[in-house]
């Protein structure tokens, strides 16, 4: 379900763009409730993006990229570690978990959700300023009712 992946996008169902949206909107707000540490979030929406290989007009997918920002830089720690935990227990499937090759080798929690149709990447930048997570969670491919277009925002 990351974006590297999306010639094997697996097919999301038929909405429309806003409900598309408004689930991702939920979805997200699912797994900030996951984090468990005091913290706030960056201010963005979803947006509408292509799918590849499809009709524009037609198929969608739905992209949500936010940033959790917590109250303590030690608390980045704690967050990762209910995330790896907790969302196992909420319909998703660890992928990879670790640090990446950066040269602040940041851990990145990569997982799946096959009855949402939808993944999450989580990044633990501790070296930043401020320390965060930021979030890439990404739909599968929708396509919109019949008689209906893609509605982009």
């Amino acid at each position: 379900m990351t974006e590297k992946d999306s010639d094997a996008t697996p097919s999301a169902g038929t909405r429309t763009s806003r409900a598309a949206s408004d689930a991702m909107e939920k979805l997200s707000s699912g797994i900030y409730d996951l984090i468990g540490v005091k913290g706030k979030t960056s201010d963005s929406r979803p947006f509408v993006a292509e799918c590849s290989g499809k009709d524009t007009k037609t198929h969608f997918r739905i992209f949500h990229w936010w940033s959790f920002y917590p109250a303590s830089a030690k608390d980045l720690d704690v967050a990762m570690e209910r995330l790896r935990a907790e969302l196992p227990e909420h319909g998703w499937k660890i992928v990879t978990y670790g640090p990446d090759t950066s040269k602040n080798r940041n851990v990145n929690l990569t997982a799946e959700n096959d009855q949402q149709r939808t993944g999450v990447n989580i990044v633990r930048m501790a070296e930043n300023d401020p320390p965060k997570l930021s979030l890439h969670v990404v739909s599968g491919c929708y396509q919109v009712p019949a008689g209906q277009e893609v509605e982009h925002f």
